[in-house]
């Protein structure tokens, strides 16, 4: 049939009728028929000893159904019966929105929910629902390494790079090559970098069972005798080692934003910073001052906030190292104190450096950094001092400032948690414990006073990696409880991992890959893909923004028609499209901070499973 003749054909009445006969006929056959319901889920599964909720949300005008139902896959058998409860009432593009509870199930299977006309994925109960899902985020982080990159088995960046601000004539060069590249762009942090290392270290302490050896110390395929976080923490000392390379000289950041000069991968990076075409970056000096060459500018007040970091890092992989590298860890031990002392020297705040455009990490705290750096070394080498400035330190800075905040500017308060309450209360006398405890808590409650009121527990606000900030929260939530053995926010704790993997508005993981049946990102802002259409597994994008910051941020412009478009609202979008950089760009940092929390959620569902066999 000709396109004309087809033309005629559906404009004529009767053919016309028939037509829309038939298409309704295909779309309901196919199982494409429009539903104003939806049954979001954790996309990864549940283990059989956890919180197990959904969320069903609807846009229907009338109240959803009284009782859902959870049904064997296999059987198709309802297996367990409940009431939808509550009607928290509207979220995000939703009128109604209810908590389906079926925690008291725990029967390892393959499920089901369903409510009204609304049917969810299925979904698997089982201990080993995480097992290995720890050693796939490592793949993006080896994915990530500059130098030798074991992905595109190639080097990149390799002449880093020549310093600026520091005591040293301008331009002088020093050996930074190593390390991550911090997300899409090639830049490189020293601040998230040992903020990452630190969580691989912790990572690996606390549960050595939940990984591998299936990598070599350079990331290609092969065991060496040592779990593969081990390597990539290690992989992050190495090049902190080389920015922190005698006792007063520490490196805060390598390339600025002339690295945004569109899509390449790291190998053909031929940006000129000065030097020639790919010849090396500049690496910029800590000088405790305000630093941006060009038009913007940073607020730095010190080094502190940076160097606390690096001394924390050091310090664990002192410990970590004690019995498997003595050498080694006994140059890391230096390293922290050098480090800590550092920052003591000088105070204040170590941002990064903007370029030409005005986005830079604008970290504004810093206590929490030293407080975390001392009650490290404390461990290591048991000085009381250390200990007694470890909760000076924390006494300034009980809650993590963006917690119960609605808004907060780019990175301004960093990390997104207080590790150093923890470290410093599993070795406090009862007093401080209890104080240490109660600055946890208190971050705890302001979130659950928001959370609570919306059937996604959604507490956390909707700024620029807002994934970020929910894993280091659910992480929080898990250390208070492990210090505590109080389960009061178990529940906030589970939701907030649950929305990583699916439980949001979008019903979609948030991790590129995982798990790889089921609704992740495809079309990332990373050059991997764009230009290559190579896969980015383990990567945690940035996750969803407030509409308002959405609309306000330059050079966005998405390339694909919206596939969550009936999920946007005038609270927060989420887009599954490279033209998004603000809520579809994985980050290294964040998906270092996320292996620490699959893993411990590996490890208690595992440990729990194998006390009742």
């Amino acid at each position: 049939m000709t396109q004309k003749n087809a033309c005629q054909f559906r404009s004529h009445p009767l053919w016309f009728g028939v037509w829309i006969a038939l298409l309704l006929i295909s779309t309901l056959s196919s199982g494409q028929q429009k539903t104003d319901s939806w049954i979001r889920i954790n996309l990864l599964g549940y283990a059989p000893s956890s919180v197990k909720v959904a969320v069903l949300a609807s846009k229907a005008s009338q109240p959803g159904p009284e009782t859902f139902e959870l049904v064997d896959s296999r059987s198709s058998k309802v297996v367990f019966k409940g009431k939808t409860g509550k009607d928290f009432g509207a979220y995000g593009p939703f009128t109604h929105t209810y908590r389906l509870d079926f925690s008291k199930y725990n029967l390892p299977g393959t499920y089901y929910l369903r409510a009204g006309s609304a049917q969810s994925p299925e979904f698997n109960i089982s201990a080993d629902v995480y097992k290995g899902r720890p050693d796939f985020l490592l793949q993006y982080m080896r994915q990530q390494r500059s130098g030798y990159n074991p992905f595109l088995k190639d080097s990149c960046h390799t002449h880093d790079g020549y310093t600026i601000y520091g005591p040293m004539p301008d331009g002088t060069h020093i050996d930074v090559s190593g390390g991550w590249h911090d997300a899409t762009d090639y830049l490189q942090y020293s601040t998230t970098s040992a903020n990452a290392t630190y969580h691989l270290l912790a990572a690996y302490r606390d549960f050595p069972g939940s990984f591998g050896d299936e990598h070599l110390d350079n990331g290609l395929e092969g065991s060496n005798g040592k779990a593969d976080v081990l390597d990539e923490a290690l992989w992050g000392l190495q090049w902190l080692e080389k920015m922190h390379p005698r006792p007063d000289w520490m490196f805060n950041q390598l390339a600025d934003d002339r690295d945004h000069a569109g899509f390449r991968l790291p190998t053909l990076d031929s940006v000129d910073y000065g030097w020639g075409k790919g010849k090396g970056r500049p690496v910029y000096f800590i000088s405790g001052e305000v630093q941006g060459l060009f038009k913007h500018k940073n607020r730095a007040t010190g080094a502190a906030s940076t160097a606390g970091k690096f001394a924390s890092a050091f310090a664990l992989g002192a410990q970590v190292l004690k019995d498997i590298d003595p050498s080694r860890a006994t140059r890391f031990r230096e390293k922290s104190l050098t480090a800590y002392a550092f920052g003591k020297a000088k105070p204040g705040v170590a941002q990064t450096a903007p370029g030409r455009a005005r986005y830079f990490y604008e970290e504004d705290n810093w206590v929490d950094d030293m407080e975390l750096g001392a009650a490290s070394i404390f461990q290591l080498i048991g000085d009381r001092a250390y200990y007694d400035e470890a909760l000076q330190y924390g006494k300034q800075e009980p809650v993590t400032p963006w917690i119960g905040t609605d808004t907060a500017r780019h990175y301004q308060w960093y990390p997104f948690h207080n590790f150093g309450h923890y470290e410093l209360a599993k070795n406090a006398n009862p007093d401080d414990r209890k104080l240490l405890i109660g600055f946890y808590r208190q971050g705890i409650e302001k979130v659950w006073n928001k959370a609570k009121n919306n059937a996604f527990y959604r507490g956390v606000p909707f700024i620029w990696c807002s994934n970020n900030l929910t894993t280091s929260f659910a992480i929080q939530c898990y250390l208070y409880r492990q210090l505590t053995g109080d389960e009061t926010f178990i529940e906030l704790e589970q939701a907030c991992f649950d929305w990583i993997f699916g439980l949001n508005p979008w019903g979609t993981s948030m991790v590129y890959g995982l798990p790889a049946d089921r609704d992740t990102p495809t079309d990332p802002h990373s050059s991997y893909t764009v230009l290559y259409n190579y896969p980015i597994n383990g990567g945690l994008v940035d996750g969803p923004v407030y509409t308002a910051i959405f609309n306000n941020l330059l050079g966005l412009e998405l390339h694909e028609p919206d596939e969550y478009a009936e999920f946007q609202s005038d609270l927060a979008v989420y887009h599954d499209d490279y033209g998004d950089y603000s809520t579809n760009e994985p980050t290294m940092d964040g998906t270092a901070s996320l292996v620490y929390l699959l893993a411990a959620k590996d490890h208690e569902s595992r440990e729990v499973g194998r006390k009742k066999k």
